[in-house]
């Protein structure tokens, strides 16, 4: 067995994380309260997603809930004893972001984690009281506006994620960006250290492409703080994450994962899929009609009112994350083609594990 290098803990708005691995909110549906309170058992910091997750507690409850009860909910089952648990908001769903947030820190979520867009507004929704309010970033700059902005509010980041362009899901870069050897994850941490020094000196946790515990330790090593890894925790047993999906990933292959754009995700951004994935695989032929029955990703009109979505009328260029991401999620298997979304890394996964047996891995304590 190799040498093993132990990981430090990793201090957050006070609170001391036993492990600096936090587990990828990934939506909609894979990142519920088994996966987050699996990895909250382990020491590190699971997080849930709040993407369409009132329909996901709705159908499992089998009585209609609104966001704010459905994040109140599934942040409390999430929560476990001298464990830390929190949630993942994608600036990005507009329409349901102020509930979203309201609802997690009344349920006295650990933490807020935001991107998908800056969440310039974050601090100002809801007085944060013990939860801290982390952004996703990709750049120094969009950290020194956040920073610039929450200032205005009277607040400052608890911790920032530095999210580089090997993540799975929605990408804070343009299209013909994700392949710059200036966007790599180790290019853009020494700036955006330098940046949360500068505003406080809070924690970095750096994300994207990070798989094994030898990667941990090297970027640990260059300054960042902690990780945070969504795919390996999407192929683990307690991911909510239908077998279908599962199983996706363990058959994906590097040549299988792609970056999809045209057609592309109705938020605009870079979004990587497994070209397998049915949804995207008609959308690519054009077999789709155009829809949006959910509406998550709304955005406002002219009147100010949540009407607008590019897949509504677009299906050349957008397809319809809501419904293929709640299909993946297992909540409409039988009227909807899923989307499976996965990080870079994809390709390297064989089996499904237990959060137990990925994190004992991570942390060089297992085996």
């Amino acid at each position: 067995m190799k040498s093993q290098t132990a990981l430090k803990p990793i201090v957050i708005k006070g609170k001391k994380i036993r492990v600096p691995i936090i587990q990828g909110g990934m939506g909609v549906g894979v990142s519920l309260s088994p996966l987050a309170k699996a990895v909250a058992r382990e020491g590190g910091l699971g997080i849930i997603s709040s993407a369409c997750i009132d329909r996901l507690v709705s159908k499992r409850s089998g009585k209609k809930k609104n966001i704010y009860e459905s994040v109140y909910e599934e942040v409390q089952l999430s929560k476990i004893k001298n464990g830390f648990a929190g949630i993942n908001i994608m600036a990005a769903l507009m329409r349901d972001y102020n509930d979203s947030v309201k609802g997690a820190i009344d349920a006295g979520a650990d933490a807020i984690i935001s991107g998908a867009g800056l969440p310039l507004n974050l601090p100002a929704i809801h007085p944060p009281k013990d939860t801290a309010l982390i952004p996703i970033v990709s750049s120094a700059r969009a950290l020194d506006i956040i920073c610039k902005k929450w200032e205005k509010l009277g607040y400052r980041p608890d911790a920032v994620v530095l999210e580089g362009p090997l993540a799975g899901g929605h990408l804070g870069f343009k299209i013909d960006q994700v392949e710059l050897e200036s966007n790599r994850l180790e290019n853009l941490l020494p700036p955006v250290k330098d940046m949360a020094v500068k505003c406080g000196d809070f924690p970095v946790i750096v994300a994207g492409g990070i798989y094994t515990h030898e990667d941990i330790v090297r970027f640990m090593g260059m300054g960042a703080d902690g990780v945070q890894m969504g795919t390996r925790f999407l192929a683990t047993e307690e991911s909510s994450a239908t077998e279908d999906y599962k199983q996706a990933v363990v058959k994906a292959r590097a040549e299988d994962i792609v970056v999809a754009h045209r057609p592309g995700s109705p938020c605009g951004l870079p979004f990587r899929v497994i070209k397998q994935s049915p949804m995207y695989a008609s959308s690519l032929k054009r077999l789709r009609t155009p829809k949006c029955d959910k509406g998550y990703v709304l955005m406002k009109d002219a009147e100010g009112k949540f009407t607008v979505c590019p897949a509504k009328q677009d299906n050349a260029n957008f397809f319809c994350i809501c419904n293929g991401l709640l299909s993946s999620g297992g909540y409409n298997t039988d009227k909807e083609e899923a989307l499976y979304t996965v990080g870079s890394n994809a390709c390297r996964i064989d089996k499904i594990i237990s959060v137990k047996t990925l994190m004992d891995e991570l942390t060089g304590t297992g085996g």
